[in-house]
């Protein structure tokens, strides 16, 4: 079991910086990839930004040269760090690992998400 807890939301304007943080805890060793999501009122839920294990990165398009993911081992955390931030930015913001066990000849997957975040982006 891996529990994610997010913090950095808030309310910034229009071209302003926003850090979120994800701190994970339980069987975080197992954990795989994180990933950032999110969900804008009357939206389905995107992909925002997502980190492997083994250090690929994928962005989506609408915030590729502004949003960065990264992770902390040490520290069980998972950041995005949004700069140049637009009123379209606005949603809740989910952190989400996949978290992987077991044998090569029987691996376990299972995945987690956080509460969410509220970002809004004033214009």
């Amino acid at each position: 079991q891996v529990t994610l807890v997010e913090s950095g939301g808030g309310l910034v304007q229009a071209g302003e910086s926003l850090t979120l943080s994800c701190e994970a805890s339980g069987r975080t060793r197992s954990i795989d990839t994180v990933a950032w999501y999110r969900q804008a009122p009357g939206s389905s839920r995107e992909l925002v930004a997502r980190l492997t294990d083994g250090g690929s990165t994928n962005y989506a398009n609408s915030v590729k040269g502004r949003f960065t993911i990264s992770r902390n081992y040490a520290k069980n955390t998972v950041s995005l760090r949004m700069n140049s931030l637009k009123p379209e930015d606005t949603a809740v913001y989910y952190c989400y690992v996949l978290a992987r066990w077991g044998p090569v000849e029987r691996t376990y997957e299972a995945e987690y998400w956080g509460q969410g975040t509220q970002v809004t982006v004033s214009s």
